[in-house]
């Protein structure tokens, strides 16, 4: 079936695609209720046939075979009707959630990805990129844990010129294909999976551990034995047969029980969830695609014989028997049926002939995964444009920019320009002025684009950049340290990563904040002439004035800018519109006295 091409706005084809799914819901809803009735009117007749059968004998108990037959049918459909109910309603809740992106209502309700934040890293948690209200909560559509673990890389550490420049060309084909999107979302339960991708490579990679083939054959054919034995003895009264077929099942377990119990004790947690990874495999390998990168990732999935999804769910039907033997009825039976052992050496055959290709499967459905996330955001932020790239130095030159976590309405953009010979911003202006929050944008935006994603701004050229952060740097109790040593032990990371090949846009709030004025003077200004010297470009802020003086020693590199404020009847207002030099006034004082202290 073709891709349908979104018509409309995002917001108005969202909207288009709700109501369709809520009215097919409703219509479902009055089918379910009407199949509903209508088994309760069989069951009702059945029990009037009964009773006239078997409590007044006015005919054939025979006559109770019509309600059975016509039950069948009916309880078949009747599920087949909740089933596509669910899937309407699971639809309706996948547009509504893109609704709520579009209309800045989205935090709290995607997947926050906290288990990636890490607090050593030298942006993740300075960004907000991940936890309730982070970029990755706004951008993940992920399914497949793989493909959430996928995009968490990607933001985590840039990517090459020629890779972000291939994701654009995925991006622009995957941004209106929403059938896909909202295919990959209705897979499975209403939750990503819990398969732990790493796992299931490492244990499909592992070699088996029961590898003969003779020993598969012979536990199935003393199966088979124990069944006609077991009619002999039934049929003839000769227990023999069976006795002699039980002896040779018991001394051949064990033989091989030490590798079965491993081979059944390490599949458990690595095979968990591989229903949903079959369903999403099967849905991207019936796409076309002509990106190069989603065409070599498809190609990827592509093998001779048994196609990807079958061959994970060949396992996944290996784990449910595995899984079975817990039932009454296999507890009974199984021993004789082998069955633990002919189930441990049908999982060891899989994974001997497709546990080599499982990486490659993860790997490809993640990035795809990742790619789909990127796409939809794309699709729901058509004026974000994909960022240029410059590689004549380290350059980053933004207008109307913006930061992707604010609503609309609060945001509010401005133009930041670290180029042709410019390298240091020393942004001054009081606290809640918009100084932090403009790092952020900054940040955000570089990753973004260093991604392969849109970015919030008007226009945004940029060279690769690795970005380094000190915003939300603080003390820790158990650790032992104080804000200031957590705050230079960043700065020593940002050292460090400057001398890798990429240059460094470092951000920096309230340099040095913890010491005294007279060090912080000294030690921020040979700061920041040090990243200068070194290719560096960034911004640093400060409301303590004496800093601004660095921008006067860097310059031609250096330039200041500030955020002012205003006091309007005992209320301190911001427009967080940066301007040109240092600030000139502080209403600080001013503030202290209107809310009672005596200044």
């Amino acid at each position: 079936m073709p891709e349908i091409k979104p018509a409309g706005s995002p917001h108005e084809e969202y909207a288009r695609r709700l109501k369709a799914r809520q009215a097919l819901s409703a219509e479902l809803e009055r089918r379910h209720i009407a199949l509903g009735n209508a088994k309760l009117v069989l069951f009702a007749a059945a029990g009037a046939i009964a009773w006239l059968a078997f409590g007044r004998h006015w005919f054939s108990a025979w006559w109770l075979a019509a309600p059975a037959a016509a039950f069948v049918p009916l309880a078949l459909l009747h599920e087949r009707v909740i089933r596509k109910r669910r899937l309407a309603d699971r639809a309706a809740a996948f547009y509504e959630r893109g609704l709520a992106r579009i209309e800045d209502r989205w935090s709290g309700q995607g997947s926050k990805g906290e288990r990636f934040d890490d607090a050593a890293h030298p942006y993740a948690k300075d960004l907000d990129l991940f936890g309730e209200g982070s970029l990755f909560e706004l951008l993940s559509i992920a399914r497949l844990r793989t493909g959430e673990e996928t995009l968490a890389r990607w933001l985590l550490s840039p990517a090459s010129l020629d890779e972000i420049r291939a994701r654009h060309l995925a991006i622009d084909e995957l941004r209106p294909m929403l059938d896909l999107r909202e295919d990959l979302a209705l897979l499975g339960e209403d939750l990503p999976s819990s398969i732990d991708p790493g796992l299931l490579a490492r244990w499909a990679e592992h070699p088996p551990m029961l590898k003969s083939r003779a020993g598969r054959a012979a536990a199935f054919v003393l199966s088979l034995l124990a069944l006609a034995s077991l009619a002999v003895w039934a049929a003839f009264g000769v227990p023999e047969p069976f006795l002699f077929v039980a002896a040779a099942e018991v001394l051949f377990y064990l033989r091989v029980r030490r590798r079965v119990a491993r081979v059944v004790g390490v599949v458990g947690e690595p095979a968990y969830g591989l229903a949903l990874f079959s369903a999403v495999l099967e849905r991207l390998e019936r796409e076309s695609f002509r990106s190069p990168k989603l065409a070599r990732l498809q190609e990827s999935l592509r093998v001779a014989g048994v196609p990807p999804h079958r061959q994970i769910a060949h396992l996944n039907r290996w784990m449910e028997l595995l899984h079975s033997q817990d039932h009454l009825l296999v507890r009974v039976i199984g021993p004789p049926l082998m069955w633990s052992v002919q189930v441990a050496y049908g999982i060891e055959a899989w994974r001997r002939k497709s546990g080599p290709k499982v990486r490659r499967w993860i790997e490809a459905a993640g990035e795809i995964e990742a790619l789909c996330s990127l796409a939809n955001y794309a699709y729901e932020h058509p004026e974000d444009p994909f960022p240029e790239f410059a590689q004549d130095g380290a350059c980053f030159d933004g207008e109307g920019l913006g930061h992707p976590l604010l609503p609309a309405e609060r945001m509010v953009r401005n133009d930041v320009r670290l180029c042709d010979g410019l390298r240091v911003m020393v942004i001054s202006g009081s606290n809640m002025s918009g100084k932090s929050t403009l790092l952020r944008t900054v940040g955000v935006n570089a990753v973004l684009a260093m991604t392969g994603a849109p970015v919030r701004a008007r226009r945004l050229r940029l060279s690769p950049l690795m970005v380094g952060a000190s915003i939300r740097t603080l003390d820790s109790l158990h650790g032992g340290t104080s804000r200031f040593y957590a705050e230079i032990k960043r700065l020593r990371q940002l050292v460090d990563i400057m001398k890798g090949p990429v240059p460094l846009l470092f951000l920096l709030d309230e340099l040095l904040q913890g010491t005294n004025s007279h060090d912080r003077r000294i030690g921020g200004e040979a700061v920041v002439r040090g990243f200068a010297a070194r290719g560096a470009i960034g911004l640093l802020t400060t409301h303590d004035l004496a800093l601004a003086h660095i921008a006067e020693v860097l310059a031609p590199e250096g330039t200041n800018m500030h955020f002012e404020d205003y006091l309007v009847d005992g209320t301190m207002k911001f427009d967080y519109r940066l301007l040109p030099g240092v600030v000139r006034k502080s209403n600080s004082l001013e503030l202290m006295r209107s809310v009672g202290l005596e200044v």
